[in-house]
Order: structure tokens, then sequence, then C-alpha cells
């Protein structure tokens, strides 16, 4: 485990008290049972902003606290644990991070103190199919006399029923499968032309399909450079994986840990189920790779905080890494709980659930496999 700064440690220990007492998995079960359309309760997320969790990336001058990548994934790893939803992920990370790489002065001053107060809600709009593949983007943006006139479609957009603000993906250029020719812009999410369905997903989550029909941007709503808008997506795609790694670290972790305790408490024939060596065994090799997991998942987010120039490496090894352990131990904490883990009634399922979508989220393991290799020259 990273050593953690005396500040980092505090605010650990805040999200863990904070996660399982005011926002455990009991709360995100009574939120999906009650059907609510934008899939988090306001409470929740109100009591996160005046945490000043939405400001942990934010520079100081726009109201931040500026405490880097490696403090937010010690926020996401505890709400990780207990299945919290909000749209912290995808407005504070994934939203603040596109306005601070591709954002010019007006647009950061325009957007990064609402981020931080709650007012405005980012999300990035960019797949457009069932995988994750930026450089398919297909949606176009013509030019024109005021702005840019934007059709098309987005899949699987975070948080897309209660945005605000819509960052989106198009190509301006080329085509489908090109890197060259993408633009990143503002829209916002009630613009005319805009239209938002939400998707049911197995982990009760707030994802939405947005339809964009002649969709009027104006020039200034253009974020970062025209056509050349790739590398950029790819820096704030990286900052999103590997906070989504610590998100996985800690529904990974929480896993583990209810699977200990069942071996611990668990009897059969007499004995508890943990002294049987082939499940202690199982539990050892599990540890093993949530501790081999964890450093790849902190190193991730150190190169980013560091300004290290491998940081698509890193955070390639640590979403596929991740991907792999959160698999195999969402499967084993249904394997080991037997008949009680199938059911409802018992959290097990929730977690496997969330597994699979954390899993396939900006790239599964098979793609960040190829793009690890294909980065290192293989």
């Amino acid at each position: 485990m990273a050593a953690l700064s005396e500040e980092q440690s505090m605010i650990r220990d805040q999200a863990k008290s904070w996660a399982s007492e005011q926002a455990p998995v009991q709360k995100f079960r009574e939120m999906r049972d009650s059907g609510i359309e934008q899939r988090f309760t306001a409470t929740t997320w109100a009591e996160m902003i005046e945490m000043g969790w939405t400001g942990i990336l934010v520079p100081e001058e726009y109201g931040g606290s500026e405490l880097g990548y490696l403090t937010f994934g010690v926020v996401l790893e505890e709400l990780g644990r207990q299945l919290t939803a909000s749209p912290l992920f995808a407005s504070a990370l994934v939203g603040a991070s596109a306005i601070i790489l591709a954002g010019n002065e007006e647009q950061k001053q325009s957007l990064l103190p609402k981020v931080v107060d709650g007012s405005e809600l980012l999300t990035l709009a960019l797949d457009e199919g069932n995988h994750h593949q930026p450089a398919l983007t297909a949606l176009r943006a013509e030019k024109n006399p005021s702005g840019f006139t934007l059709n098309g479609s987005k899949t699987f957009v975070l948080e897309g029923m209660a945005a605000t603000t819509l960052i989106v993906a198009a190509r301006t250029s080329g085509k489908a499968g090109d890197s060259e020719g993408i633009s990143l812009f503002l829209v916002a999410a009630d613009a005319a032309g805009v239209a938002r369905s939400s998707m049911q997903t197995v982990d009760s989550r707030g994802y939405a399909k947005v339809e964009f029909n002649n969709v009027e941007v104006a020039s200034d709503g253009l974020l970062g450079s025209l056509d050349q808008g790739f590398d950029v997506l790819e820096s704030i795609l990286d900052r999103a994986r590997a906070g989504l790694g610590a998100e996985m670290m800690g529904t990974a972790a929480q896993a583990f840990d209810m699977t200990l305790d069942y071996l611990k408490t668990r009897e059969q024939f007499g004995s508890v189920i943990g002294s049987f060596q082939a499940l202690g065994h199982r539990a050892a090799v599990l540890f093993s790779s949530m501790e081999l997991s964890r450093s790849c998942m902190e190193a991730a987010l150190q190169a980013i905080d560091n300004g290290d120039d491998d940081i698509a490496e890193a955070t390639s090894l640590s979403k596929a890494k991740m991907g792999a352990f959160l698999h195999e131990m969402s499967n084993q904490l249904i394997q080991i709980h037997g008949g009680i883990g199938m059911t409802d009634e018992f959290d097990a399922g929730l977690y496997l659930k969330r597994a699979r979508v954390l899993e396939s989220a900006y790239g599964n393991q098979a793609y960040h496999r190829n793009r690890y290799a294909t980065l290192l020259g293989f």
C-alpha cells in the first residue's frame, strides 16, 4: 500500500466512516428498489459536495483543493467498498480532468467552480457502441457560420440523466477509426435537439443514451483544438481508468473481506470452513492477487500526480490487473458463499453485477492488455 500523507490518511478515514455509516450497501439497495431515475440520492451527493470531495482535483484558483489523483483514489476506494452511487466520478474526476487538461481560461473560470459547488454536473459522452473504442467516434460535428452542428448518438453515458453539461467527442474530419479528426465539445444537456433516455443496467446506475439531432454548438463550445482532440481525450480517459481502478479495488477488497468473514464463521462438519486447507489456500491466493493489483492501481494514480511519461502504460496495466482480480474475486464471493450467495437478499450479487460493469468501463481486460503490449512495442 502506498505511504499516504497525513492529509490523505485523514481523508481516507473520513471517507471510510462516512461511507459505512451514511452510505452503506443497504442505502444503495434502497436507492435501487426506489426506481429513482437519476440513480443516486440527492442527500448523498450533497454531503459529498459538503465534504469537499468535488474539489480534490480542481486547482485552488478555481475553488478546489488540488490534492491530486491518489487522494481522489483513496475516496473512490471507500465508496467502491459500499457500492455508493453518486456523480462524483463522472463529474469531479472525468469531467473536471477534461476541463483542466483541455479547457481555455474562460472555460475553466466558468465551469470548475461550479463542479466544486455541485451546481454543474459534467459527464463525458464518448462511446457509440457496446465496446470502448474511442477512435471509432462517428458522431458528426459540421462547421457552420456560428459554430458547429452535431448529429449522432452516444450510449452508456455515465450519469447521463442527471448531467447539466455533456463533454462530447465528435468527428470534425476523417472517418470512424481515424484518431485524427476528433474534437471535443461542451454541450448543454438541455440544448435543443438533445434527447436523453435512461438505460437499464445490471448495476442499477444512471446510464443514458443521448441522441443529438441538429444540435447547435457555438464556436466557444469547442474544448481544446479542432481535429486534434484524440491525444487529450486519451489523457482524460487514462485519468478515468486510474480512478476507476481505485473504485474497483474497494469493491474487490470488500468482496474479499466478506468472503474471509464467512470462512471464519461458517461451520460445516463441526469445523469452521476456513480451517479446510483447500479454502485456506484459495484465500491466500486471492490475498496475494489483491496486493499485486493494489500496487498497480496506486502506481497509476501516482504516475499521474508525478506527471510521469508512462501514464498510459501504468493506467492500462492497472485497469487490466484490477479487472482480472475483480472478476475472480466477485466469482469467489458467490462460490464460497454457496446457495446464499445466489440470493438477492444477500449483498454478494450486488457486488458481482457492479464488478461486471466496472470491468468493461473505459476498456476491458483484453482492450488494456492489447493497449499495454502496443505501447511497449509488441
